[in-house]
């Protein structure tokens, strides 16, 4: 199949993927659609939203459909790297044999990733990053496509351990989800208090979805649409020259290259899903606010005159 057909069937499929995707998941439409965006590019994304909003049902449906191994890992305080990496354990013969932990699937919820301490946090950090893990030694590799969504509850901050700024930067998108419009919450109550079960079926599989990454960094990009989300990306950072009059009074620190390289991939898939064969810079703004929101830190002065972190970014446009 040539490119352009690959694209073109990429549009068609991710229709109906999304109709899918709908008949259990009310609503939420953005988040879907970053969630599908960063597994397409081969990102990791983070959701932060309150506790009830489907967050787990939303990753096992969009895991269903994609026809990929799912795992979820609850993340308490007593968790230990080895309750998730696996561990090295004597058989009858007296032999060791590594038994792996539910890292080994391809899509991992990291279910309220913020309630463990960081030793623990910090081994996912090499399985998002590398696609492989290390244990006694030993290195394993991951079964591609390998897909880290994360959650986070931001009502709570006692006894957390927020991500440290080097961990937030591996997360390709951060979605924020918010509460489901009234009619929204009327169809939820309805579909989910009878003894009617809806169910989907998987419209893709691993080779499928390597090979639309694949597809995805084939896509060519003018050189002005990376200048430009270079360009956006260096306005976040208050002491450059380019940086903008709210950044530099409200923002302590920006994003760095990695953003830079993910607005591009983003840019590429949110073109491709829609049907272009080159991203543009309207591309480049849909996903700028998903993946700098996390990057860019604010200070306290624009948390006390509630500057939020989605006007600075729109104001870069």
């Amino acid at each position: 199949m040539s490119d352009v057909a690959a694209i073109e069937n990429l549009v068609k499929k991710h229709k109906e993927l999304k109709n899918e995707i709908a008949k259990i998941i009310v609503g939420q439409e953005k988040v879907v659609d970053q969630i599908l965006l960063s597994i397409f590019s081969g990102g990791h994304a983070l959701l932060i939203g309150v506790p009830g909003l489907a967050k787990t049902l939303m990753v096992n449906t969009i895991a269903t459909t994609l026809g990929l191994d799912f795992k979820r890992i609850q993340f308490t305080p007593d968790l230990m790297p080895s309750d998730i990496l696996g561990s090295e354990i004597l058989d009858e013969s007296r032999n060791f044999k590594f038994i792996k932990g539910p890292i080994f699937a391809n899509i991992i919820l990291a279910d309220e990733i913020n309630r463990t301490p960081p030793k623990t946090q910090a081994a996912l950090l090499e399985a998002m990053q590398e696609r492989a893990v290390t244990v006694a030694g030993h290195h394993y590799k991951l079964d591609l496509p390998y897909f880290v969504l994360a959650t986070q509850n931001p009502i709570e901050q006692e006894g957390t351990y927020p991500l440290p700024e080097a961990q937030l930067d591996r997360f390709m998108f951060a979605i924020h989800l918010t509460y489901p419009t009234f009619a929204e919450e009327v169809q939820v109550v309805k579909a989910t208090t009878t003894d009617v079960e809806a169910s989907v079926k998987p419209l893709f599989n691993a080779q499928e979805i390597i090979a639309i990454q694949k597809l995805i960094r084939k896509i060519p990009v003018a050189d002005n649409v990376i200048e430009y989300a270079v360009r956006l990306v260096s306005k976040t950072r208050p002491k450059e020259e380019s940086a903008t009059d709210l950044v530099k009074q409200y923002v302590d620190w920006g994003a760095g290259p990695r953003a830079s390289q993910n607005l591009i991939l983003a840019a590429k898939a949110h073109a491709a899903i829609n049907g272009k064969f080159s991203p543009d810079i309207e591309d480049v703004q849909a996903v700028a606010i998903g993946i700098l929101s996390h990057r860019v830190i604010r200070n306290y002065k624009a948390e006390a005159e509630g500057i939020t972190i989605e006007k600075i970014i729109e104001s870069l446009f």
